[in-house]
C-alpha cells in the first residue's frame, strides 16, 4: 500500500467511474486500475463491486474512511512541515457561494498574495448545503456558509449577521399605492412589514434565505404575488433594478452592488414579528484541520474584511 494509491482510491469513490476519475486526474484508466488492484492485492478483500456498476463494498467503505483519514493528516503534515521550514508555499482550499466570492476576494487577494505570492488558491463556489460535507470530507480547508445546525466535527465562526432588505423602484411604489407611497416609505425606512407591502409584485427566492422569507409573509398571513422565483439573488436584483418587481437582498449582497444600485430604488430593512430579519454567515473548518501561517492571515482578512461591512447600513428612501 501507499499514500498515492489510497488518494486514487478515494478519489475514485467519488465518481464510481473509472473514465470519470481518469480524465479528471490526468492519468490514463490503466494506471487508475493498477492502483486499485494494488491496494485490493494488498488487504486482500475486494474494495469494488464491478457489476452492474461500480460500487464500494462494505471492505471498501471501511477503507475508504481510513483513505480519508490518511488523506487529511497527509496534508496537514505537509502544511507543518511547510510553516516550520519557512516556505510561505502550498495550496489553501476555500468554498463559498458565487455572490459572497464575488463580494470578499477581490478585497482580500491583493493583501494576501502581496504576503504569500506562492500559495496557490483553489476556490469552489457552490451553495452552503454542499460546502459543509466537502469541508467535513477534508475537500475543503474552510467554507462560508449560512449557518443553521452546528456540526460537532466542525468549528463554527461568526462571521456577520447580514441584514435582509426590501428593495423597490419608487415607480413601482407610486403605481401600486399612489398617495399611500411617500407615508409607507417614511414608515419604512427603519423597518418594513411585509404585510404593508402586499400589493408589490415580489421576486421570490428559493434558496436558504428565501425559506427564512417565506416564513416572514406566513407569520404576516399574506400571499406573496410572485413575478418570478430564483435561488440567485443576482437575478433578482437585476429584475428589481428595471423596475419590474420588489426583490429582496443581504447587507453583504448590496454593500458589493451598491456602485451599481439605480438612484430611485429604495431600500428597506425588512422587519419580521417586530424584530430584523437577518441572516448568520459564519466561517467554518474541520475541527482535525492544521491551521497553516497563510491560511491563519486568509481567515484574519477575511474576518477583517465582513466585520466592516457590517457596519454599513444600505436603508434609504427616494
Amino acid at each position: 500500500m501507499d499514500l498515492t494509491s489510497l488518494f486514487y482510491f478515494s478519489e475514485l469513490t467519488k465518481d464510481l467511474n473509472m473514465t470519470h476519475t481518469a480524465n479528471r486526474l490526468f492519468i490514463s484508466q490503466q494506471t487508475l486500475s493498477n492502483h486499485i488492484q494494488r491496494l485490493e492485492d494488498f488487504y486482500g478483500v475486494k474494495l469494488f463491486n464491478r457489476k452492474p456498476k461500480l460500487t464500494l463494498t462494505c471492505a471498501g467503505e471501511f477503507v475508504l474512511a481510513f483513505a480519508n483519514v490518511v488523506n487529511k493528516e497527509q496534508t496537514n503534515l505537509k502544511d507543518i512541515l511547510s510553516d516550520i521550514k519557512q516556505e510561505e508555499r502550498g495550496v489553501l482550499r476555500f468554498g463559498a457561494s458565487t455572490l459572497r466570492m464575488n463580494a470578499c476576494l477581490p478585497n482580500i487577494l491583493p493583501k494576501f498574495s502581496a504576503r504569500y505570492p506562492n500559495v496557490e488558491i483553489r476556490i469552489t463556489d457552490t451553495i452552503s448545503s454542499k460546502l459543509e460535507p466537502m469541508v467535513l470530507d477534508g475537500e475543503l480547508d474552510f467554507a462560508i456558509v449560512l449557518s443553521e445546525e452546528e456540526n460537532s466535527k466542525l468549528l463554527n465562526w461568526d462571521l456577520m449577521t447580514d441584514q435582509i432588505y426590501l428593495c423597490v423602484a419608487d415607480s413601482l411604489l407610486q403605481q401600486y399605492y399612489k398617495d399611500e407611497a411617500n407615508s409607507l416609505k417614511a414608515a419604512a425606512l427603519h423597518g418594513a412589514n411585509i404585510s404593508d407591502f402586499s400589493k408589490l409584485p415580489f421576486c421570490i427566492l428559493s434558496n436558504r434565505m428565501g425559506r427564512k422569507i417565506k416564513e416572514c409573509f406566513d407569520n404576516a398571513g399574506v400571499m406573496p404575488k410572485v413575478y418570478m422565483t430564483s435561488s440567485y439573488t443576482q437575478i433578482s436584483s437585476i429584475i428589481c433594478f428595471k423596475k419590474l418587481a420588489a426583490c429582496f437582498a443581504s447587507q453583504m449582497c448590496l454593500v458589493n452592488q451598491r456602485k451599481d444600485i439605480p438612484e430611485d430604488i429604495n431600500i428597506f430593512p425588512v422587519y419580521c414579528q417586530s424584530e430584523p430579519l437577518n441572516q448568520h454567515l459564519s466561517l467554518i473548518r474541520h475541527k482535525e484541520r492544521y491551521l497553516s501561517h497563510p491560511s491563519k492571515y486568509f481567515l484574519e482578512l477575511l474576518f477583517q474584511y465582513f466585520s466592516e461591512i457590517e457596519q454599513i447600513h444600505m436603508n434609504r428612501i427616494v
